[in-house]
C-alpha cells in the first residue's frame, strides 16, 4: 500500500462524520459564510467537510476516515513502482474568472505537472486555507468545479487538509494540490534528453490565460471574451505518449509563458533554439490586449498548453496526433534546436 500523509484536520473530520451522521442544522450553502469555527476541527468543521468537500470528492479512499489516503498497490503493478509526485499552490485573483476559477485550475495545473513527466495522474490531495467571512455559495462553486475537474482529469482528490485564517489576512481562498501518478515503462521525458536537430512544437494558441485574468483585473471587455486556456493535458499526454514518436521533452509554459519556459530549458540542456515567429499561434485579440498593457505575449502565462521536443524527422507525425486531440487541435510547429554555447533563444 501506498500511504499519503496530511496535517490533520480534513481527513480527521471524516471521522467525526462517521461518529455524528446527522447535525442539528444543515450547512447554509446559500447564504453561510466561513467563520473561524470552520478551522476549529469542532461541529462546524466536520458540517463542513461533510456536507460540502466529502460530498463532492467521494470516492473510496476518502470515504476511509483516516489521516492518511492508502492506495491500492496493485495499481503499480508493471511499473516497477515508479511513482511521479508534484505539488502546486494557487493564489490566483481574481478567483473567478472567464473559462474557470481557483478550483479547476488548482486541478489541472497539479495534474499537468505530473503528466509533463510521462506520468499517468491518479490521484491528488487538496489543501485549503480559507479567509474567515468568505461566502460559502463561492466556496461550494469552487468546491464543485474541482470535482468536476477531477472526473474529467480521470483523477481522485483522496486526501486533504483545511484551516481558516482571520478576516484581512488571506485572498478568500487559498488552495495548494499534491499530485501522484505512475510512470510509464521505459519513458523518459526530461529536459537533458533535449539535443540539436530537435523540433520544438507547441499544443495551440498562447497568453489566453494570463490576457484573460489582466482583462479581468482591469475590467476591459471586448466582442468576443478572451478565456483561460486552464485545461488538463493528461489525455493528450496519452495519445502523444501512444503515437510511438520519440518524444525527447515536455514542459508546461505557465508563468513567464513560451519563453521564460524556453530559455530555462535551452540553459538546463545546454542548446540553443531557433524560433520562427510567425508560426508561434497568439490570437488577435490577446496581440491587442498585450499591446495596450505594454506586454509580449510571448511572457504571457497559459495553463493549457504544453511544448514538445521530438526528432525533426518525427515532427510532422507528431504534429498531425497532437492536432486530431481536442486539446492540441492548434498545434505547431515553432523552430528548432541547435548547438549554442551561449544558450540563445
Amino acid at each position: 500500500m501506498v500511504q499519503l500523509w496530511t496535517t490533520d484536520k480534513f481527513n480527521q473530520s471524516l471521522k467525526v462524520r462517521k461518529m455524528k451522521k446527522h447535525f442539528d442544522r444543515s450547512l447554509d450553502l446559500k447564504n453561510g459564510r466561513v467563520d473561524m469555527t470552520h478551522g476549529s476541527g469542532g461541529r462546524a468543521m466536520a458540517q463542513l467537510i461533510d456536507q460540502l468537500f466529502a460530498r463532492a470528492f467521494d470516492n473510496p479512499a476518502l470515504a476511509e476516515g483516516n489521516d492518511q489516503a492508502r492506495l491500492d498497490h496493485a495499481m503499480l503493478q508493471g511499473t516497477h513502482g515508479t511513482l511521479a509526485f508534484s505539488t502546486d499552490s494557487y493564489v490566483i485573483s481574481p478567483l473567478f474568472f472567464p473559462g474557470g476559477n481557483i478550483g479547476s485550475l488548482a486541478v489541472h495545473g497539479t495534474v499537468n505537472d505530473v503528466a509533463m513527466s510521462g506520468a499517468r495522474p491518479l490521484w491528488l490531495s487538496a489543501g485549503f486555507i480559507l479567509e474567515e467571512g468568505f461566502p460559502l455559495a463561492d466556496l461550494a462553486l469552487i468546491v464543485e468545479s474541482m470535482a468536476d475537474a477531477a472526473r474529467q482529469c480521470g483523477v481522485q482528490i483522496v486526501t486533504g487538509d483545511t484551516k481558516v485564517v482571520e478576516k484581512g489576512k488571506a485572498d478568500g481562498v487559498y488552495i495548494n494540490t499534491s499530485g501522484v501518478g505512475i510512470c510509464r515503462d521505459h519513458l523518459d521525458l526530461s529536459v537533458r534528453n533535449i539535443r540539436p536537430g530537435d523540433a520544438v512544437l507547441v499544443s495551440g494558441y498562447l497568453g489566453d490565460h494570463g490576457v484573460a485574468i489582466m482583462a479581468t483585473r482591469e475590467r476591459l471587455v471586448f466582442d468576443e471574451p478572451i478565456l483561460s486556456d486552464s485545461a488538463a493535458l493528461n489525455g493528450l499526454i496519452d495519445a502523444m505518449v501512444n503515437s510511438g514518436v520519440d518524444l525527447h521533452a515536455l514542459r508546461d509554459p505557465t508563468r513567464g509563458g513560451l519563453a521564460t519556459a524556453l530559455n530555462e530549458m535551452a540553459q538546463s540542456a545546454n542548446v540553443g533554439m531557433r524560433l520562427e515567429e510567425a508560426a508561434i499561434p497568439v490570437r488577435q485579440s490577446v496581440r491587442g490586449v498585450c499591446e495596450i498593457l505594454g506586454l509580449d505575449p510571448l511572457y504571457v502565462a497559459n495553463e493549457g498548453k504544453l511544448i514538445a521536443f521530438c526528432p525533426d524527422d518525427q515532427a510532422n507525425r507528431l504534429l498531425a496526433v497532437m492536432q486530431a486531440h481536442e486539446q492540441g487541435g492548434d498545434a505547431a510547429i515553432i523552430g528548432t534546436v541547435v548547438q549554442d554555447e551561449h544558450h540563445f533563444v
